[in-house]
C-alpha cells in the first residue's frame, strides 16, 4: 500500500510487510547515518549493513528520554566527527520519539539534509512518521523546539511490530481512534466490529487501520503542512491535537512515565467531557469514547495530577494563542472545531469527570 502525501515536498508512504528492504535503493549510495533508540541496535546493525560500509550509527536513549537538547548536540558533533555533508541522508529507526528526534537532526544539520522515516511501533507509523514535524522536549513542556521538515519517503514494514509489548501497540491505536473520531468512520466501525483483530499486529484489521490513519493524516497535512491559526470551524491540521492538549500536560506531570498514546486516550475522553458541558457533544458520542479506547487497552480515567498543575502545563501548548486556551472540540463526532477560552469552571468540572 502506497499513501502519497502532497505537501510542500511530495513523498511516498509504504505501508507493508517486508519494506524495510527498499531501503537501500531510496538511499542510492548516498552516505548514511541511521540514528536509532539504544534497544534497537542489533535491527539497527542489520539495516545498515545493507547501506555500506561507511553507514554511522548513532544510538539514542529509548522513548521520550532521546528528544533532549544534550541528545540532540551529541548527535550534531557524531555527523561534525565524520564529515557528514549535505550531499548525505539521516534515516530515523525506532518509535516516534526517536523519529521526532532523527527528523530534527536532519532539518537542523546544515540546514537541512534529506530524511527518511523507519518507523518500528504503531504510533509512530500513524502519527509522528508522516506530516513533517520534528522536534525535542524541554523542561517546560513536550515538542516546544522544532522544525517542519518532511522526510523523502516514509517506510512502514509491519513485520517491525510484531515483536511490540502489548501496551505499546494500544498507545498507537489511540492515534487510529482519534482518527475515528475526527474524520473517518470507517475506523470507528472496525474498532466496534472486532476490538481484539484491531489490537492483533498480524491481522488485515489492523494493516486497514493503520492505512486508514496514515490517509487521514495525510490527506490533512498536504492542505495544512504548516498547522495555521484555524478558528471555529476553520480548522486544519490542529485537528490532529485532539486530547493531546490534556494528554502533553499529563505526560510532562508523568515526567514521560505515561506513553503517549495513554496520555492522548484521557486527553480525548477530557476533550470530549469539555464538548458535553458546552452543548457541543451529546451523551452518546462520549459514552463511544469511553467504549472504543478501553476496547482496545487504554485508559479512560486519571486524578494523579492536581488540576491546577495540569492546567498550567496546558496554557504552554502549541495552540495557544497569547494567554488564550484553545482547545480541539467535536461538534458532533468528525466534526473538529476551535474552541478559544472555554470557561474555567467547565474545564474544572470536566476534569471531574474523568477522575
Amino acid at each position: 500500500m502506497t499513501i502519497h502525501v502532497s505537501a510542500e515536498s511530495p513523498y511516498d508512504v509504504t505501508v507493508a510487510r517486508g519494506c524495510v528492504a527498499r531501503l537501500p535503493e531510496l538511499v542510492r549510495g548516498r552516505r548514511t547515518a541511521v540514528v536509532h533508540a539504544a534497544s534497537l541496535t542489533a535491527m539497527a546493525t542489520s539495516v545498515s549493513a545493507s547501506l555500506g560500509d561507511d553507514a554511522l550509527l548513532l544510538d539514542v536513549p529509548d522513548g521520550e528520554r532521546a528528544k533532549t537538547p544534550e541528545t540532540l548536540a551529541r548527535c550534531w558533533d557524531r555527523l561534525a566527527a565524520a564529515g557528514f555533508t549535505r550531499s548525505d541522508v539521516v534515516v530515523g529507526l525506532g518509535g516516534g520519539a526517536t523519529t521526532d528526534l532523527a527528523g530534527f537532526v536532519a532539518a537542523s544539520w546544515l540546514r537541512g539534509v534529506r530524511y527518511i522515516s523507519v518507523p518500528t511501533t504503531v504510533l509512530a507509523m500513524v502519527d509522528a512518521a508522516v506530516g513533517g514535524k520534528t522536534g525535542i522536549n524541554l523542561g517546560a513542556g513536550k515538542n516546544l523546539v522544532g522544525a517542519f521538515h518532511e522526510p523523502v519517503a516514509v517506510l512502514c514494514d509491519l513485520e517491525l511490530l510484531t515483536s511490540l509489548p502489548r501496551e505499546e501497540v494500544s498507545s498507537g491505536l489511540a492515534e487510529i481512534v482519534k482518527a475515528g473520531f475526527i474524520a473517518d468512520a470507517r475506523i470507528t466501525d472496525i474498532v466496534a466490529a472486532d476490538a481484539e483483530a484491531a489490537t492483533d499486529v498480524t491481522s488485515d484489521a489492523l494493516a486497514e487501520l493503520v492505512r486508514l490513519s496514515i490517509q487521514m493524516k495525510a490527506d490533512v497535512v498536504s492542505v495544512d503542512l504548516r498547522e495555521r491559526t484555524g478558528a471555529g470551524e476553520d480548522i486544519g491540521r490542529e485537528s490532529l491535537n485532539y486530547g493531546h492538549t490534556l494528554g502533553h500536560a499529563i505526560e510532562k506531570y508523568e515526567q514521560f512515565g505515561l506513553r503517549h498514546g495513554e496520555a492522548v486516550s484521557i486527553g480525548m475522553v477530557f476533550a470530549a467531557e469539555v464538548a458535553h458541558r458546552l452543548r457541543l457533544l451529546d451523551a452518546s458520542a462520549v459514552a463511544l469514547h469511553r467504549e472504543q479506547l478501553r476496547a482496545v487497552g487504554l485508559p479512560t480515567t486519571y486524578s494523579r495530577a492536581p488540576w491546577p498543575e495540569l492546567r498550567a502545563t496546558m496554557s504552554l501548548d502549541k495552540k495557544a494563542r497569547g494567554a488564550t486556551l484553545r482547545l480541539v472540540l467535536l461538534h458532533g463526532l468528525r466534526h473538529p472545531v476551535i474552541v478559544e477560552g472555554p470557561d474555567e469552571d467547565v474545564l474544572a468540572d470536566a476534569y471531574a469527570a474523568i477522575a
